[in-house]
Parts: structure tokens; C-alpha cells; sequence
């Protein structure tokens, strides 16, 4: 254990999307992994996925579920407490990221720890717990084998499922060879870089860790309210570990993670493996209620967090993104992700999910919003494939363009003259009916010098023809016809003539 706790990188103050993004597709290397490893587990959905003629039904269902709860979640919320404490645990409940973190180290500390396991959690992520803790003189030790590189590369996540997803083979075992003997059991010095190298390396550095742990800390794939059970998924058996060992278990959930009856799950755990790691099931599903005498930990702290999410749940519209299960499905097929990486996004919560949860989490609708946040709804080509993918059928393309409407509304969107000069002369030639017959007589004489009917690369240098010529560059667009709708109405008489 090194003598003082280090903080951990955060996306704050990072900039808006569109200068992040430019910086990031300037990568090469990222973008090759990010291609190889959204394609892989692309292809391992979509087959496992097929396997089931019912699985438009099973996302109706989630999608039911999951707005049941939304509608009824103060109710399931209070069913949840009483039958977790009836179980021997402890509720708390958080209403932003300062009192999460605030409970946390109060725990810890009343334990005389200073340090704490932790199975990978998006909710601890979203309140820095890490460095929450940190400043309390306090180890956090990410069990998980992908945070676990992101933790000590002193890195930013950039992925849902795969925090480390930029990150290729030789430069995780560069990272575990120069890191791990800081903090423990150092990495052979001829570590391998084949897949199975590193994660025997992690193994035996993470095994004193849980052997020793009295506190861990986790966060919750599902609760149930009905009993008061807490249920996380996971592939390697890390979080296992950290469930079992310590004495003292802490979870912090989300409250839109509940489901209201036992029953429930057996359509979550259909959906969630196949949608995140193209799996039929995941290899390790542990639940518990509450406290057993002689078995696993011996105290359980359960907290109820917010963190804004009652006030997305105003939000008729935006609130479908509180039915979000984590799965990461909407990145691994979005073309804007696997061009830009996650860290593009300035939050834990990156691509199309992330850019409609992590703006209405800040408050998008609140006056002043930084420009970080309120470039995020733009952070899409809005193609749809997010939707297709989501297996609770959140409307990623309708929430975003609601949330572009509010930042406009506010006058605090991208701001390019460009643009704003164009759809100005959009909007003068709609103004009158003289003008869009003018414009598409125009625009039918023009295309008599286009090639097979179709307009491509503008032949004149950049600096001429400035963002459109840019946009031809690398895009084709079928010319216009040479004769209007108008016109050839009114030399016909609507048809009648021809």
C-alpha cells in the first residue's frame, strides 16, 4: 500500500464536445480499438440476440416494467426500505453526490479502515466516491479487471461496460508492469500481452486485497421492492469476491433501479447479458437480502441515491432515459461513439445514452448550463440504431432532439455563423412562394452540370467553398431535378396535359 492515496482523474472542466471530439479523432490507435472492440461484441449480440423469436416482446416487457416504476416510484421506493430493513440492513438515502460520498466515508471510518474493495459500480463513478475517499485518506481498489487498468493508469472510463475499451493489449500490460508493484503485488516482468496474461496478473494482485478488505462497496444492476433484494451481474467473479469477504457491505443505487416484484427479473436477466456482453447469461449473478447471521458480510448499508434524477423524472419526455439498464448496447452501435471514444463525452455516462442521462442530470434546463453540458444532445448523428439496440426501447433520437429544442430555446447551444447565416437564408426563401419556385429553378440549371445526376466533390480549394465544400469532400447527394414539381404541375395542369 503506497503511503498517501492519490486522486483520480475527472472530466471536469473538460471541453465542450465538438473540441473534445476533434481532438479525439485525431487518435488513430483509439480508433482502431474502439472499431475492433464495438464490432466484436456487436456481432456477439446480434447472434445471441437472434436466438430468441420473442425478443421484441421481451423489450416491451422491460419497457412496461420499467415504467411502471417511474410511475409508481416514491411507492416502490418506501416498499424497498421497509423490506430491506426488515432483512437487517440499513437504508440511506442520498439526495446528490456530497451526501452519497458523505455516507460512505462516515461508514468507513467508523470501521477504523483505510481502504475498501469495490465492484465496478456507474453510480459510485457518477459521485467520484473515489476521490471522495481519497480525501479522507481512504483506498478505493477497483476490483474490476477493466476499471482496474483504467484506476492504474490514472485514466479516464470510456466505455459502459469496457472502461478500458481504448486501451489495446501492449499498453495494458505496459501499465500493469510500471503500476501494480506501487500499490501491491507487482506484474511479472515478462508479463505477456495475450489475453489471459493480464488478467492472471490482476488476479494475484487483487487476491490480497480481498483476502484482507473489511469494507467493501458496491452499486446494483436490479433491487427488488417486494423483498428487498440487491442483485449485481458480472463476468469475472471480482465482484463475487467483494460480496462475500468484508464484514461491512455498502451498495449505492440509483433509485430508478428497482424492479417491483421477483418476477420481474426473469426478463431483465434475459435481456442485459445478451445486450451487453453478447452473452445468454452472465457468468456471475449474485443477490442478496439484507443481513444472514454466519454468512457474507455482517452489516449492509444500502443507499438510495438521486443525484438529479427526480428531476429528469419531470420530465415527461426525457424521463425514459431513467429506464436505462447499463448495458452499453446504444454505444457499441453508434457510429458518433466508435469515431470519437467515450472520453469525448466529459462523463462516465458516454455515448447516445450518456448524451441525453448526463445533460439532464446536470440540469440542462436550468440557467446558466456550461457549454460542456449543453453541447452533449448535439453528440449525434441521430441515425436511430441507438434505439434498435436498446433492450427497454428508450427513444435515444426523440429525447435528444427534445433537449436540443430546450438548449436552443435557451440561446445556449453550438453557435457556428455558418449556420446561422444559412438557415437565415433558408427561412427568407420559404418566406414566399415566388422565392422557393426562384430557388428550385436555381438549383434545376445547376444540376444540368452535375455528373450521372448526382453532385460530388466541389472542384475548388476549401478556403472557397468553405463548410460545403468540406461536406462534399467525402459525400456524394443526388443533384435536383432538372424540372420542379412546381413547374412541370403548371406546364401540365396537374398531370392532365401529359
Amino acid at each position: 500500500m503506497t503511503a498517501s492515496v492519490r486522486r483520480e482523474p475527472t472530466f471536469v472542466g473538460m471541453p465542450p464536445f465538438p473540441e473534445a471530439a476533434h481532438a479525439e479523432l485525431a487518435n488513430d490507435v483509439q480508433r482502431a480499438n474502439l472499431r475492433a472492440a464495438t464490432h466484436t461484441i456487436r456481432a456477439r449480440r446480434d447472434e445471441v440476440v437472434a436466438e430468441l423469436p420473442d425478443w421484441e416482446l421481451l423489450r416491451r416487457a422491460g419497457e412496461a416494467i420499467k415504467d411502471d416504476v417511474l410511475a409508481r416510484l416514491p411507492d416502490h421506493l418506501e416498499h424497498l426500505e421497509v423490506a430491506v430493513r426488515a432483512a437487517g440492513g440499513v437504508v440511506h438515502w442520498a439526495r446528490d453526490a456530497a451526501e452519497a460520498n458523505a455516507i460512505v466515508v462516515a461508514i468507513a471510518r467508523a470501521k477504523g479502515v483505510d481502504e475498501v474493495v469495490k465492484v465496478k459500480s456507474m453510480a459510485t463513478e457518477e459521485i467520484e466516491l473515489n476521490n471522495a475517499l481519497a480525501d479522507a485518506g481512504i483506498h478505493a481498489w477497483e476490483t474490476d479487471l477493466a476499471q482496474l487498468i483504467v484506476q492504474l493508469g490514472e485514466d479516464l472510463p470510456s466505455h459502459i461496460l469496457v472502461p478500458a475499451i481504448h486501451r489495446n493489449r501492449a499498453e495494458i500490460r505496459e501499465i500493469f508492469v510500471r503500476e501494480m508493484g506501487r500499490v501491491g503485488q507487482p506484474a511479472p516482468e515478462r508479463l505477456a500481452d495475450e489475453p489471459g496474461a493480464p488478467a492472471t496478473a490482476a488476479r494475484r494482485h487483487l487476491r490480497e486485497k480481498f483476502l484482507r478488505a473489511k469494507v467493501a462497496v458496491s452499486g446494483g444492476n436490479f433491487a427488488i421492492a417486494e423483498t428487498g433484494t440487491v442483485c449485481v451481474v458480472e463476468s469475472e467473479g471480482n465482484g463475487r469476491m467483494c460480496l462475500t469477504l468484508p464484514e461491512t457491505l455498502i451498495t449505492v443505487l440509483g433509485v430508478e433501479k428497482l424492479l417491483p416484484t421477483w418476477g420481474d427479473l426473469e426478463v431483465f436477466l434475459q435481456l442485459l447479458p445478451r445486450s451487453s456482453t453478447g452473452e445468454r447469461m452472465n457468468p456471475y449473478t449474485s443477490m442478496w437480502t439484507g443481513v444472514t447471521p454466519g454468512d457474507g458480510p455482517q452489516e449492509f448499508h444500502l443507499i438510495l441515491l438521486d443525484n438529479g434524477r427526480s428531476d429528469v423524472l419531470a420530465d415527461p419526455v426525457g424521463r425514459q432515459a431513467l429506464r436505462c439498464i447499463r448495458c452499453s448496447a446504444c454505444l457499441n452501435v453508434c457510429p458518433v461513439y466508435e469515431r470519437t471514444g467515450g472520453h469525448a463525452y466529459g462523463s462516465v455516462y458516454p455515448g447516445p445514452i450518456g448524451a441525453i442521462l448526463t445533460p439532464q442530470l446536470r440540469g440542462i434546463a436550468a440557467h446558466p448550463v456550461d457549454a460542456q453540458t449543453a453541447s452533449l444532445p448535439f453528440a449525434s448523428s441521430l441515425c436511430g440504431a441507438c434505439f434498435d439496440a436498446c433492450p427497454v426501447r428508450i427513444d435515444i433520437p426523440e429525447v435528444l432532439v427534445h433537449l436540443r429544442a430546450q438548449v436552443v430555446d435557451g440561446g445556449r447551444g453550438p453557435h457556428d455563423r455558418a449556420e446561422e447565416i444559412g438557415m437565415k437564408a433558408v427561412r427568407w426563401t420559404f418566406e414566399k412562394p415566388w422565392r422557393i419556385g426562384f430557388a428550385q429553378h436555381v438549383a434545376g440549371v445547376g444540376a444540368r452540370f452535375a455528373r450521372h445526376g448526382v453532385i460530388g466533390r466541389i472542384p475548388l480549394p476549401k478556403r472557397f467553398t468553405g463548410p460545403v465544400g468540406a461536406w462534399f469532400a467525402d459525400r456524394d447527394a443526388p443533384a435536383p431535378p432538372a424540372e420542379s414539381f412546381r413547374s412541370w404541375y403548371k406546364r401540365t395542369d396537374g398531370g392532365l396535359e401529359e
